[in-house]
């Protein structure tokens, strides 16, 4: 490699395989020490094209989630079955791995713009700012599905297809516009355990001990050309198990216990 090579968006490789390096090394123990991370489906990984690949996931923080893709995934590629033991897996690292997140949450302080250059895609939020839902939507930026259509050309691209960190939100149709105009490899993961073990962004811990999940499915069956973008959203939404039904699985004793710790955790967001 050589030292000043850039990726598509003019992020010098060399630089962004350190940050990787660092932040990797910083946060591993985050989950395999003071938590553990469980995973399933390693494999699926190590059986994916090296790009046009897809992501979609539920969302419990800012940033501890796309943490532990960037460990998970690197440590699946280094054959890791299952797990993230010696973090020398992220040494050489997958450099064209990407991630959406909201422009304003990437540039609220210098530790996010940091974050930003391992890989993000900034998009402007059309429904919500500031935390708050707008009344009125915003029109797509044409420049935030460009990039994304560029990120998925030359690497992976991981997606938080709620666009919020609260559960059972609606999914958001701008995910099924990409699949159906770009038709990649999506791949569903369904994350758990993140939300208690650390703050709403994702970088304060504030609970050790907590195991988390982290499984990752096999890729989507869709019909590019014949599902509707409705049928899209279903299928997305089922795959990482924010699908309205799902509510109505879970014990009432235990949706009401979340909603006590979820009262007490309050002040802290």
């Amino acid at each position: 490699m050589g030292l000043f090579k850039r990726n598509p968006f003019g992020h010098i490789l060399f630089l962004k395989k350190w940050l990787i390096r660092i932040f990797g090394g910083i946060t591993h123990r985050r989950y395999r020490g003071f938590n553990e991370l469980q995973i399933e489906g390693s494999e699926i990984i190590r059986n994916l094209p090296d790009a046009n690949v897809l992501f979609i996931s539920n969302h419990q923080t800012y940033f501890a989630d796309v943490v532990a893709m960037f460990h998970v995934f690197n440590a699946s590629l280094k054959g890791r079955e299952d797990n993230i033991k010696n973090v020398l897996y992220l040494w050489n690292p997958k450099l064209n791995i990407y991630y959406v997140a909201a422009k304003e949450t990437m540039q609220a302080g210098i530790l996010p713009r940091i974050l930003a250059y391992a890989g993000a895609i900034t998009v402007e939020r059309t429904w919500r700012a500031k935390g708050v839902d707008v009344k009125e939507k915003k029109e797509v930026n044409p420049n935030d599905t460009e990039n994304i259509k560029v990120a998925l050309k030359d690497g992976w691209v991981i997606t938080f297809p709620q666009g919020t960190t609260k559960s059972f939100k609606p999914v958001r149709k701008g995910t099924a516009h990409i699949i159906k105009e770009h038709r990649p490899i999506v791949v569903p993961i369904v994350i758990d355990g993140f939300r208690r073990s650390f703050d709403k962004k994702g970088l304060r811990m504030k609970k050790k001990g907590i195991l988390q999940s982290f499984i990752i499915k096999e890729p989507l069956d869709i019909d590019y050309d014949n599902d509707t973008i409705d049928e899209i959203v279903e299928k997305v939404e089922y795959a990482i198990e924010q699908h309205p039904s799902f509510l109505k699985v879970i014990p009432c004793e235990e949706r009401e216990e979340q909603e006590k710790l979820n009262k007490l955790r309050r002040w802290e967001y």
